[in-house]
């Protein structure tokens, strides 16, 4: 990627990647927590920073892993493989960030809400990509199923946003091709 004639803004936007493979390298709690200070500063409607955390670190991963095994459909009882090979998966990445929102029945606030906290998401991403750090939104179909929600505590009348899966990059990908914008972009000037 050619970054001649780029600000530090736009290079970070551009080389940020998604990361799935992790050490196991440990991140400290602290060090979240201050990314979370940098990425609350995100643009929203009336200042009613529509957003809340949850934070599984160590042990407490156990919740959140155990929670997506059980909501998962069983065969006989027993979870499949593939079920078990991602909780082992979900076990090794050092921190799950769970994003959540108020789901406000008024249309246009909820959008306005979604939009603050998909922001706020992408300026944490890109905060923890300049310390060294990666991680993976995922909004997996279990993040809807009520056995995940009421296992990690999500109250109903709230949205899981996202399911952060953090850590420091074992690999950082290739970058993936993106439309030209002027492929996308309609300018009306009459």
């Amino acid at each position: 990627m050619d970054y001649e004639g780029r600000n530090e803004v736009e290079k970070a936007i551009i080389g940020r990647r998604t990361v799935k493979a992790f050490k196991p390298d440990p991140i400290e709690v602290e060090e979240i927590i201050e990314l979370l200070n940098v990425a609350k500063w995100a643009p929203n409607h009336k200042l009613t920073e529509p957003w809340r955390f949850q934070l599984y670190a160590g042990e407490g991963k156990e919740t959140f892993v155990q929670s997506y095994v059980d909501s998962q459909p069983k065969v006989d009882g027993k979870i499949s493989e593939k079920v078990q090979r991602k909780a082992n998966y979900f076990k090794g990445i050092p921190l799950h960030l769970v994003v959540i929102m108020p789901e406000d029945p008024r249309q246009r606030r909820w959008d306005e809400d979604y939009g603050a906290v998909s922001t706020m998401i992408q300026n944490f991403q890109l905060a923890a990509w300049e310390r060294g750090i990666g991680m993976i939104w995922r909004s997996n179909d279990w993040i809807y199923d009520p056995i995940f929600r009421e296992g990690i505590g999500v109250a109903p009348g709230e949205k899981v946003v996202a399911t952060l899966m953090i850590g420091y990059p074992k690999h950082i990908p290739a970058p993936q091709d993106r439309t030209d914008i002027r492929e996308l972009l309609t300018i009306i000037d009459k």
